[in-house]
């Protein structure tokens, strides 16, 4: 669980006492969620995510302290029932997908734009309410990193890399108004600059329009910049409003959301990168100083401090899951789109039942890989797998999920039922990847049913797997040698576990998952 603790802070004042605040100590949740937007709508607050290829995907979590998260809805099951999330002809929607959606509520609905790399378009969806049918325009054409702004009557959206630019869009979202505002709204610093100003957030407040985006000077850690102006066309002048390590890391916290309280306060969500567990966000106070929001203790990423709201329950984006529900929980996302006949919570109660539909040459381009998050900085996440109906060529076992991982499981081969273990890493030649395959484990099942485990150590980036059969359950089997984690582009999300089961010969085998259980590692 996420270091973060409740403080009711009660001062004499006049016989009266204070009102109760939420202590939060960064990171908020240990876990990936980057790309964040927050809103708030009366008294709740509400975030969405980058998943990129997951489904469903575009996660919304809800929130009434600002300190505790709870997934409670997708925008989408599926961005495309095509090859590429289909995972046919070697297409698949690695490090593309979903990324960095603008999260609104205007006339009554919520409204969430974003950028699917792998369409090379934009998506708007909208609800009246979360948790009800989101209806959805597609525009054909891709508005990177984008950010909305509805304004009298009429709507922005302000995006880009480097040069950003502001399109305005029919009032509906349906298009691109034609003869509206298209064109450059600020160009940022090539000079000193490694990346230039992304991630844009627009907002109005008061006399001002702020563009807040990240950028990374060069030699420096990731910042946080906001432009500003009177005018929504410009001219626009920038400042340095986030800048600093943080807890111990160089790579910066930088990109996302600011939002004010029913209290008046404001605060700040941006992430850090922060290896092999992703993109971890964190909260930040904002302070507003000559009209310029300074996140931080005066610009500078601070770890812990007391938000001005009261404590509002626990987080919901990990969790554990014994499957003894008919419906899978909102924790869980599928690798690219599912097959929806040959998974199910009901074929034996109790136990969660993938079933091939669909062959593959390996776990990358399997069907109905189902993934939860990790977190840190230690975690175990452990299962027990019944390889008993697997056929010749099949594979199932639970997979420390990126591009660099490891799998732990059974596969029947012409041998029989076996134990196995391995770690895949991809290498290039040209313009061709190569997935090569380490074996850790070879061994005979000695029953069709075994438990499995992983251990992560985001500290070292570094995950062990064990095995341990049901009918000695007196100790686990660790391999001595740890996956080496890496965080990679190609991929573009932290690790997960991943439950899986896939065939790579003949259809219909399957396997069955009796409990999946997350934990932390505390320090030893």
């Amino acid at each position: 669980m996420k270091r973060c603790f409740y403080i009711l802070a009660c001062v004499l004042c006049l016989g009266a006492c204070a009102r109760p605040q939420t202590l939060c100590v960064n990171p908020l949740t240990y876990t990936d969620i980057p790309d964040n937007d927050v809103i708030r709508v009366g008294e709740d607050y509400y975030m969405v995510s980058t998943t990129m290829y997951f489904c469903p995907g575009a996660p919304i979590m809800q929130s009434r302290d600002l300190v505790h998260w709870r997934i409670v809805d997708y925008v989408y099951d599926c961005l495309e029932d095509d090859d590429v999330y289909n995972l046919r002809d070697g297409a698949n929607a690695y490090g593309r997908g979903q990324w960095a959606a603008s999260l609104r509520y205007e006339n009554g609905r919520f409204w969430v734009l974003f950028i699917a790399n792998d369409q090379r378009k934009t998506y708007v969806y909208s609800t009246p309410q979360i948790g009800t049918k989101w209806e959805r325009t597609v525009i054909d054409r891709p508005f990177h990193d984008a950010s909305l702004l509805f304004e009298d009557g009429r709507v922005y959206v302000v995006w880009g890399g480097g040069d950003i630019r502001i399109t305005e869009l029919e009032p509906d979202l349906s298009g691109i108004k034609e003869g509206g505002v298209d064109q450059l709204l600020f160009s940022s610093p090539r000079q000193g600059y490694g990346l230039r100003a992304e991630g844009s957030h627009i907002y109005h407040i008061g006399d001002w329009y702020y563009v807040l985006v990240i950028d990374w000077p060069s030699g420096g850690p990731r910042t946080e910049t906001c432009w500003r102006s009177r005018e929504l066309l410009g001219p626009y002048e920038p400042k340095t409003i986030l800048q600093g390590e943080f807890d111990g890391r160089k790579d910066g916290v930088a990109q996302g959301a600011i939002v004010q309280t029913q209290r008046g306060d404001w605060y700040a969500v941006m992430f850090q990168d922060h290896g092999a567990v992703g993109r971890i966000p964190t909260l930040q106070p904002v302070t507003w100083v000559d009209g310029w929001p300074i996140l931080g203790d005066d610009g500078v990423p601070v770890k812990e401090f007391p938000v001005n709201l009261p404590p509002d329950g626990e987080d919901y984006v990990w969790a554990s899951d014994e499957f003894d529900s008919g419906k899978l929980a909102l924790v869980w996302q599928w690798n690219h789109k599912p097959l929806d006949g040959c998974w199910s919570l009901t074929d034996r109660p109790g136990w969660l039942r993938l079933t091939t539909g669909q062959l593959a040459t390996g776990l990358p381009d399997a069907r109905n890989t189902l993934t939860q998050r990790t977190f840190g900085p230690r975690c175990v996440s452990e299962v027990e797998v019944d390889g008993t109906a697997l056929k010749v060529g099949d594979f199932a076992g639970l997979s420390a999920f990126q591009s660099h991982r490891a799998d732990i499981g059974l596969r029947r081969t012409d041998r029989g039922l076996e134990l196995y273990a391995v770690v895949e890493t991809p290498q290039r030649e040209g313009r061709t990847v190569r997935r090569v395959q380490r074996e850790l484990l070879c061994v005979p099942a000695g029953a069709p049913v075994v438990q499995l485990r992983i251990r992560y150590d985001f500290d070292t980036d570094q995950a062990w797997l064990a095995y341990r059969w049901p009918q000695d359950p007196a100790s686990w089997k660790e391999l001595d040698e740890p996956l080496r984690m890496r965080y990679t582009l190609d991929y573009f999300t932290g690790y997960r576990s991943a439950l899986y089961c896939y065939a790579t010969q003949e259809l219909g085998g399957c396997a069955d998952f009796n409990y999946f259980r997350q934990t932390t590692v505390t320090d030893e």
